[in-house]
């Protein structure tokens, strides 16, 4: 298994003393209490007035601020004592580095707000779904057979924690993205966005080439929150809407000819049996000087072992919510299911916003 330098560190070797082994066994045990004691103590915002006091806060004054009992601020700052995000001394607390991390970082309160508010109660069902390859977490909203179909239903909070999550990693790398698109040597007159969701990059494209016209392809639902998001914004006249199921084997790719075929954050929600399928019928309508563009956050090629943490972890999501057997990839795997499909990677580029790679493929010419 090929990974970058960071990842081979970490994951080819051991590490850990016997004691910091069993440290960690004991924090994944209690990991549920640790997740909801973090959460709280960000949303009563004790962790905040820890931050504007940095010469320390008594038990008393933090019931004070937030109008707590006495022995809820105690067993919330006893336990964040022992998970490590706040210290005391002489009866006074204060924040430590790993609790101004889960203060201050965005990604860390974008992860917290998706796991709370889309994952947490579906996650129980966690073995469920991986004996059966179905998402049985979903059923704590409904009766679905993937999220996708669901999103416009969630309740309001699940619904933008999701979008929060989602928009929160990809628009991070749009910048980048764009100038792979769109200062390459052909002119790029046509785009088709697959899977573009609420067309936050389909905004992006018009906004960045006045002359380019972008086809976006989803389910009609997406089609239809996608139109209300764009609608009367400059360039949205040259966004148009393609509905389709990509899950149904038979639901064709539009036959125009694009230039460019775009998958971003897209692939990850299918199996590598269903990403080939939709990649070989995306090569139906590829001429020789088409390009087939593939997104991701593929996990081994990460800088930093902290996104590979949050990007394998993350795979469960799509396993206990989403859809039951999809991930995040390896990179090689995707790479086998471009193969499979009848095209080839001709370059990739790496290291975009939130550790996004781009695959550039073509039709394999026989």
């Amino acid at each position: 298994m090929k990974l970058f330098p960071a990842l081979e560190k970490e994951y080819t070797r051991e590490t850990l003393s016997a004691a910091e082994a069993q440290r960690l066994a004991q924090e994944i045990a209690f990991g549920p209490v640790v997740f909801q004691v973090s959460r709280l103590m960000v949303k009563f915002g004790i962790l905040e007035y820890l931050s504007d006091n940095p010469n320390g806060l008594t038990l008393e004054e933090i019931m004070q601020k937030t109008g707590l009992s006495r022995y809820a601020v105690q067993v919330l700052l006893e336990a964040s004592l022992s998970i490590g995000t706040v210290k005391v001394s002489e009866r006074k607390y204060t924040l430590s580095k790993t609790g101004w991390f889960l203060l201050n970082d965005p990604m860390v309160r974008v992860n917290m707000n998706f796991n709370h508010d889309v994952n947490y109660l579906g996650l129980f069902r966690l073995e469920e779904a991986l004996r059966n390859g179905k998402p049985e977490g979903l059923k704590v909203f409904g009766e679905w057979t993937t999220i996708y179909e669901a999103l416009s239903s969630l309740p309001e909070a699940a619904q933008k924690s999701w979008f929060g999550f989602d928009h929160y990693y990809s628009d991070a790398s749009f910048d980048a993205a764009l100038k792979v698109v769109f200062e390459g040597e052909k002119k790029v007159r046509s785009l088709l966005d697959v899977g573009g969701n609420t067309g936050r990059w389909a905004m992006r494209c018009v906004e960045y080439d006045a002359d380019v016209e972008v086809t976006l392809m989803d389910l009609p639902q997406q089609i239809g929150l996608m139109r209300k998001a764009t609608e009367g914004k400059p360039g949205s006249e040259r966004i148009h809407g393609y509905g389709a199921d990509l899950l149904d084997e038979n639901a064709a790719f539009p036959d125009s000819k694009f230039d460019i075929i775009w998958m971003s954050q897209f692939l990850d929600c299918f199996s590598e049996e269903q990403v080939t399928g939709i990649l070989r019928r995306a090569s139906r309508v590829m001429g020789p000087e088409t390009r087939l563009l593939i997104m991701e956050t593929f996990w081994d090629r990460q800088r930093f072992e902290t996104a590979a943490y949050c990007l394998t972890l993350t795979s469960l999501y799509f396993t206990a919510m989403a859809n039951g057997n999809s991930k995040m990839y390896h990179s090689d795997d995707m790479s086998g299911c471009v193969k499979a499909a009848g095209l080839e990677v001709e370059t990739i580029h790496d290291g975009l916003g939130m550790g996004h790679s781009i695959l550039v493929c073509r039709k394999r010419m026989l």
